[in-house]
């Protein structure tokens, strides 16, 4: 019955007892996307059970009375069959805790998924059904721990996604922030991250997804870790994420706009067009100042980078393995790139130049310099530095999604 989840598709139905209205939602010129019409919420706890769950039914409900679609509410586990799940295109798995479906339901909903369908995780859905490998895989991570509710910023990554393009580079709110048992970057399209820094009880380091999105068979996902609070569900922007959440899952709206050649919440390695090589943070220090170089490929985090938006255009481009961003040490030709924590300065802005093909030029905000192997050298260990543009082969690097 537990079948491997592949990556990159499309969503649709499911159903039970609710509330309704029905109709099309305003969505981005361009959408090419089914209207949004009905939506399962499932909120059943074989586990802790939070006090918020009323409170989330009643705000999704109101969703769909304001955007006109139908929302269905049950916590009976028989809702899960393949004839009434095809009804819905999405089903919201609102805080559900524990074991919460039989095998035979499981196996319906894994085949709604894989079908078409859509899935909304929020807060302890991460907490639930450990023991279906399938599930695992849907929600993208599971919960760890908890430390103690309070105020924390997050990081927003992608702000081009329906969910997150509301909000603020940095968006400061009070939740009670989970770690995950393992970190789900590189198998999901990551929208936000926690900064540990301003709170206490972190223990995933500078790289903390906290909601995210990716496809599943035909079907597609989105979790949020955000909404243990009542008061989460009166939060105009947690709500107006929730939306977005819920219409990406269903496909009423793109996922991934596709507005420039790179993607953040995913990983890349840099290739060298003149010489095969990859940009290598060198011998993965994690030190601030390492150098950045080119190296033939070891499969090393020191050899992926995503890339975080800085807005007008232009990325910084952060190390995997250390959490900082590439900075030019100067604004001079030939000056060095390295590692440096991030501080979103022009130094450590890069606007990605489409070359075609997957190929880019990365040109740095406070120079207006390119990246460069220096010498057009083919050798390990050739320093990367910033030039003229030359539009020449040293200065193009293939996008190699990790």
């Amino acid at each position: 019955m537990i079948r491997h989840i592949t990556r990159r598709t499309v969503l649709r139905g499911i159903g039970v007892a609710g509330i309704g209205a029905g109709g099309l939602a305003l969505f981005p010129p361009g959408a090419t996307a089914a209207p949004l019409t009905r939506v399962l919420v499932f909120s059943k706890t074989a586990g802790f059970r939070h006090d918020s769950i009323p409170a989330g039914i009643a705000a999704i409900r109101r969703l769909g009375s304001e955007n006109a679609f139908a929302v269905d509410a049950t916590e009976n586990a028989n809702a899960f069959t393949t004839q009434n799940l095809a009804q819905y295109q999405a089903v919201i798995w609102l805080s559900t805790t524990g074991d919460v479906l039989n095998a035979t339901q499981q196996a319906a909903f894994e085949s709604y998924v894989d079908g078409g369908g859509g899935y909304v995780g929020v807060h302890a859905a991460a907490d639930t059904e450990y023991d279906w490998a399938w599930y695992g895989g849907c929600v993208g991570a599971y919960f760890a721990s908890h430390p103690a509710q309070q105020q924390a910023s997050l990081v927003v990554e992608d702000r081009t996604n329906d969910s997150t393009a509301h909000l603020p580079a940095t968006w400061s709110r009070f939740d009670e922030w989970y770690n995950y048992r393992t970190n789900p970057r590189g198998g999901v399209n990551v929208l936000m991250r926690l900064d540990e820094s301003t709170y206490s009880g972190g223990t995933m380091g500078s790289d903390h997804p906290i909601t995210w999105w990716h496809d599943v068979g035909a079907g597609r996902a989105w979790y949020t870790g955000l909404g243990h609070t009542i008061e989460s569900y009166s939060d105009p922007n947690f709500t107006r994420t929730l939306l977005g959440g819920i219409r990406v899952a269903a496909k009423a709206v793109p996922a991934d706009p596709g507005t420039g050649p790179v993607r953040t919440g995913v990983f890349y390695r840099l290739v060298a067009q003149h010489s095969g090589k990859l940009a290598d943070i060198s011998a993965a220090s994690t030190a601030e100042g390492a150098l950045l170089r080119q190296w033939s490929a070891t499969g090393g985090l020191n050899q992926q980078f995503d890339f975080l938006d800085s807005g007008g255009g232009y990325y910084r481009i952060r190390a995997r393995h250390s959490g900082m961003v590439l900075q030019v040490a100067n604004p001079s030709s030939g000056a060095d790139i390295g590692q440096q924590p991030d501080a979103n300065t022009a130094s450590q802005q890069w606007r990605v130049v489409d070359r075609g093909s997957g190929v880019v030029s990365l040109v740095n905000r406070q120079s207006g310099l390119a990246m460069d192997v220096w010498g057009v050298s083919t050798a390990d260990g050739a320093r990367i530095s910033q030039w003229t543009s030359t539009d020449a082969t040293n200065q193009c690097f293939q996008l190699q999604r990790v």
